[in-house]
């Protein structure tokens, strides 16, 4: 980490939000609420949630701002893990005894649809002194103080590399102390990095959806639990992508006898009829065998579009093979997983954006 360039930018801090001044003041009221509403959550408290309150529990996250419609995201996750799995799982990540690696790779494992931000951010109000929030912006933050070896995407954040990046927030929270902020926080952290740290060209870089070409081509990994992983969360991002650009969004959907697909999105055409778009991903197994489900899904007339997703590699064969499969060499359609993680951030940025316009204003419940 380049601690001259932390420094300095601490002091640059201090000049708008001194530890004496009114607008850190207000900060520190802000942080002191929002720790006090999420340590109330105790483990007794987090296992006798109903769904309404465990809704309210989470909708003030800011990892929730890029949804305008906050209880479709609740009901999802809810349906995808069950209510009383959530609450399990979510008292052991942000309570439990064993080392913080563990819990959050267990966590991802078992629990579908919450992600490293929200992760980080329940674990950070909830214990503000040791975890920290892990997010976009974190990301510019750090990656503009020269930090290495940051997680780009949501699926190489593992619980060893948070265990990392917290490390590094404490660096930085011991540097804001020695200026002089001595209640210093990884949350008070968290807005120097958002004041102080989200500097324009890095931010541009990180934010910007880009092609394969003209880059180095990322591919997928050798081990197999990892592919699962970048399965998973790039059938989950599909599924984002879809509800963004207003389809009905599923996932693991029966389009077909003897199809089930990744991730499929619908539009309804009036009095007409669906629309359906099917998304295959390909991490792992065999290529005829996904090949098959994507003619098998053409079966349904309302499938007018089946895509693969994999990496360059994976879909260079993809095209080879289809060649010769009539029916679907013409229909199919292909798109990178790097790619789709990149439109997601992308999107990510612009919905998170408009809803902090609170056009449909959210309340903060106490």
């Amino acid at each position: 980490m380049n601690k001259e360039r932390l420094r300095e930018h601490i002091e640059s801090y201090k000049k708008v939000k001194s530890p004496d001044s009114i607008q850190f003041e207000e900060d520190f009221q802000e942080r002191i609420g929002r720790v006090a509403y999420y340590q109330k959550h105790t483990p007794d408290r987090l296992k006798e949630l109903s769904e309404e309150e465990f809704a309210e529990y989470i909708s003030h996250l800011w990892a929730m701002l890029m949804w305008g419609n906050k209880q479709y995201v609740i009901d999802k996750l809810i349906s995808q893990n069950g209510f009383e799995k959530i609450k399990e799982a979510l008292t052991e990540l942000l309570w439990g005894e064993e080392d913080i690696e563990h819990r959050w790779d267990k966590f991802r494992d078992n629990i579908k649809g919450m992600g490293p931000a929200m992760m980080s951010e329940l674990l950070c109000m909830t214990h503000p002194r040791e975890y920290m929030i892990w997010n976009r912006r974190a990301l510019a933050g750090l990656k503009y103080l020269e930090v290495e070896d940051l997680p780009y995407y949501d699926y190489q954040c593992k619980g060893n590399k948070y265990k990392q990046l917290c490390d590094v927030a404490g660096e930085i929270c011991d540097e804001l102390k020695a200026a002089g902020y001595e209640n210093a926080d990884y949350l008070l952290v968290d807005y120097f990095i958002w004041d102080e740290l989200q500097v324009e060209p890095v931010l541009d870089n990180i934010n910007k959806t880009t092609t394969t070409r003209g880059k180095e081509e990322k591919v997928l990994p050798e081990n197999e639990e990892e592919k699962k992983f970048i399965h998973d969360e790039v059938r989950d991002k599909l599924y984002d992508i879809g509800n963004w650009l207003g389809f009905n969004t599923y996932t693991e959907v029966k389009v077909a006898e003897g199809a089930r697909v990744d991730t499929v999105w619908e539009a309804q055409i009036g009095n007409m009829g669906r629309v359906i778009y099917v998304f295959e991903v390909q991490t792992s197994g065999s290529i005829d065998s996904l090949l098959l489900n994507l003619l098998k899904s053409l079966n349904n007339p309302a499938v007018q579009g089946v895509v693969a997703v994999s990496d360059v590699n994976q879909l260079e064969k993809i095209k080879n093979q289809v060649e010769s499969i009539q029916g679907l060499s013409r229909k199919l359609k292909t798109w990178d997983f790097q790619e789709v993680l990149e439109v997601h951030k992308a999107l990510e940025s612009v919905n998170e954006a408009i809803n902090k316009l609170d056009l449909v204003p959210q309340g903060f419940y106490k």
